[in-house]
């Protein structure tokens, strides 16, 4: 620093004498000579505040340039609903001297998880407080699969003694549903959902040990209605943030206001009269738009932002109440009574999922996951006392989804399913189009 000072007081001592002397002031040596002194010192000095502020104004801009990342990602991931805003403040070096003072406030971090485009039932943005947000949707899905009954008893393994029945049956459904949701806390919101479903079958089939049943028969049922009625609520366990993950429990109660498969009139016997009637064994001619049971599914959802992508799963459980006395509707020369359950408990619902979103843009967005539920056994107790068990089911489907926001108020949310499972439907496409009020 001894040999910096030098240097400057050397040039800087023949600079003021040339400035004195053009001026054509007179100034005595000594005088002279401290006031050179007490500039280059002054000078000096200006040049540490100077490289001071150099390295407090670098210091700034890296800062600044962290924020501005931090903020477009809450800006792509919000989607139409925003996030309050707090965060340490910004601050500058004063111009005299060391201390740092606070000139602005830069946004918070979000405590509410970033929106991605949905692909499951439960949306990972929570609603805010006072606020309410009306989502009709329209869901497609398509299945088909083939069915073997066999009747009769066998007298030596591989002979059949009775009928051989094979079905194709062609499914579509169609449910429209309309959900209300409203943010009551930052934290906490209520849903409610009501669906109304169209159902339809095409069935061919032919009974082919049967020699009096040489030609296939073909069925039409159809079913429409209300289905059952959902209230949702959910809440977020902890703050969260751009450096860990969101947790949301939820719990889901769902209704019996559908109509279930037990009032749906159901054929246990053949018209001889005209075989392409329908009128079949176990054949629905009207099919249900309910399950039949109430049910409770608790749930917990994460998600997990990673810029730019959010990475999000959830596990759930299904348990449904058990029914008694039931008594199914058939019809034919039976009697219900002899086919009445004195109890039914549906097998508890095991589902997970998971998947990754991705902003594309500011108002686009796209999302991939895989979601999967394991059906338990079917418990059901006859009148009489004999005991019928139903077998476990799994479920798979790959969904992609993609999100557009139209503006502020509203966004059109399209995903795709794909069953990857026999049980699985073959395709499932479902339209969104939340909006707030």
């Amino acid at each position: 620093m001894k040999k910096t000072q030098s240097y400057r007081s050397r040039f800087a001592r023949p600079l003021l004498g040339v400035f004195v002397a053009v001026l054509g002031q007179p100034v005595l040596a000594e005088d002279a000579e401290e006031d050179v002194g007490s500039i280059a010192e002054r000078f000096e000095a200006q040049l540490q505040q100077i490289e001071t502020l150099k390295r407090e104004l670098a210091r700034q801009e890296a800062a600044l340039k962290a924020l501005r990342r931090e903020v477009d990602l809450r800006q792509r991931g919000r989607g139409q609903e925003g996030a309050p805003a707090r965060a340490a403040p910004i601050a500058v070096a004063q111009a005299d001297a060391a201390p740092v003072e606070p000139v602005g406030q830069a946004p918070e971090a979000p405590e509410r998880p970033p929106e991605v485009a949905p692909i499951f039932e439960q949306p990972g943005v929570l609603t805010p407080p006072g606020k309410w947000i009306v989502e009709p949707s329209l869901q497609y899905s398509y299945s088909s699969s083939d069915r073997i009954a066999l009747v009769g008893y066998t007298i030596i393994p591989a002979i059949l003694i009775g009928l051989i029945d094979v079905r194709n049956v062609k499914s579509n459904s169609f449910t429209a549903t309309l959900s209300v949701r409203r943010g009551i806390t930052n934290r906490f919101e209520l849903e409610a959902r009501i669906p109304y479903v169209y159902r339809y079958d095409n069935t061919r089939g032919r009974e082919i040990l049967d020699p009096e049943r040489v030609r296939e028969f073909y069925s039409d049922q159809k079913g429409r209605g209300i289905g059952d009625v959902e209230l949702i609520g959910r809440y977020q366990l902890n703050d969260g943030g751009s450096d860990s993950p969101y947790y949301i429990a939820s719990l889901r109660f769902k209704a019996r206001t559908g109509k279930d498969p037990f009032e749906v009139p159901t054929s246990l016997t053949v018209d001889p009269s005209d075989p392409n009637t329908g009128a079949r064994t176990g054949m629905q001619r009207d099919l249900p738009t309910g399950s039949g049971f109430y049910s409770l599914t608790p749930g917990l959802t994460v998600l997990i932002p990673s810029d730019p992508a959010v990475f999000f799963g959830g596990i759930s459980y299904q348990y449904s109440f058990k029914r008694k006395n039931v008594t199914p509707n058939l019809v034919g020369d039976v009697d219900p009574a002899d086919y009445a359950y004195s109890s039914i408990k549906p097998g508890g619902v095991l589902g997970f999922n998971f998947g990754m979103g991705l902003a594309l843009n500011e108002r686009s967005s796209f999302s991939i996951g895989y979601d999967h539920l394991s059906v338990g056994k079917t418990d059901a107790r006859y009148a009489d006392g004999q005991r019928a068990e139903g077998v476990r089911v799994q479920l798979g489907t790959l969904l992609l989804g993609y999100s557009y926001k139209l503006d502020s108020m509203r966004t059109v949310n399209l995903s795709l399913g794909v069953g990857v499972t026999r049980d699985t439907p073959d395709v499932q496409m479902t339209l969104r189009m939340p909006f707030s009020l």
